[in-house]
């Protein structure tokens, strides 16, 4: 027995079986992941599961123990996940056709369920992951073909992406998941086509309201003008009633200045030549106004 123990191949077999019996039994979880401990294919215990307002170093991480060759451990991170969405093609209210892009925050809350949904085989993360990814591409479908695609140039893009959070959480509830944030990154016309119909449409629409202001503009101008003359015309009429010798005056000295004063290098005088009698009415005002 003693020269058993003393032969170094059998001691090397003994470490290693200790060291397997040890690895199987002992398992560390860190802060970042969860766990769950399978016993004959039904989870059993979950490990370091999320809790709402946890603080790191208080939670459930750190050396656990289990039956060697009978339990295993599936792990799911414990942290924020994306989800995202590229070029999904979604019809608007407005029969739009939209090429959207979008991304989801969520984290497994119950790891619990999220195996039950998706089975408790290695890669459940991933499962539960590609599962969302479904789901939120039909939530999004969903909202956004109930909305045009204006609202989504408008704030009512904050209200839509509250909506699909909303939708996405009631399906995503049996895997275990909570909806932490949606986020549009964008939703675009697709090139070609549809996007050119869609801006000459819009330059249409500018044009059209362009007219239909600067035909507004006109005829705002025109009745400014019309009033401006008429009161024009009734400050004339009450001159003339005060002084009628006087503004007869006035007006004689405003039409010399028109037709007898020289020309400036804007409005050059012409060459037209006026031959009048020095008894004309129009010259009287050279005469002492015709007295």
């Amino acid at each position: 027995m003693s020269n058993w123990l003393r032969n170094p191949i059998t001691l090397g077999i003994v470490a290693l079986l200790l060291v397997i019996l040890l690895a199987s039994t002992v398992a560390i979880v860190p802060e970042t992941r969860q766990a769950v401990i399978v016993r004959l294919e039904k989870p059993l215990v979950k490990v370091n599961a999320y809790h709402s307002g946890e603080k790191l170093g208080e939670t459930g991480a750190g050396v656990i123990a289990r039956v060697p060759f009978i339990d295993r451990i599936v792990w799911l991170d414990k942290r924020v996940l994306d989800v995202d969405l590229n070029n999904l093609s979604v019809l608007s209210t407005d029969q739009r056709p939209l090429d959207v892009d979008a991304y989801a925050r969520f984290r497994i809350v119950d790891p619990m369920r999220a195996l039950q949904a998706v089975g408790l085989s290695s890669g459940a993360e991933e499962r539960v992951t590609s599962a969302l990814q479904q789901l939120f591409g039909s939530a999004v479908r969903n909202e956004l073909s109930s909305n045009t695609f204006a609202d989504l140039l408008s704030p009512e893009r904050r209200k839509v992406m509250d909506s699909i959070q909303s939708r996405l959480q009631q399906v995503a509830a049996p895997y275990g998941v909570e909806i932490i944030d949606v986020r549009i990154k964008h939703a675009d016309l697709p090139a070609g086509t549809p996007l050119d119909s869609a801006i000459a449409r819009m330059r249409n629409a500018r044009f059209q309201q362009a007219q239909v202001i600067r035909s507004q503009g006109q005829k705002d101008a025109a009745i400014i003008r019309a009033d401006a003359q008429a009161q024009a015309a009734q400050i004339y009429a009450l001159a003339f009633n005060k002084d009628p010798v006087f503004y007869d005056f006035y007006r004689a000295m405003q039409s010399y200045r028109q037709t007898f004063a020289p020309g400036t290098k804007d409005q050059p005088k012409g060459d037209t030549n006026l031959i009048l009698t020095p008894d004309n009415a129009y010259l009287k005002q050279f005469e002492g106004g015709g007295k």
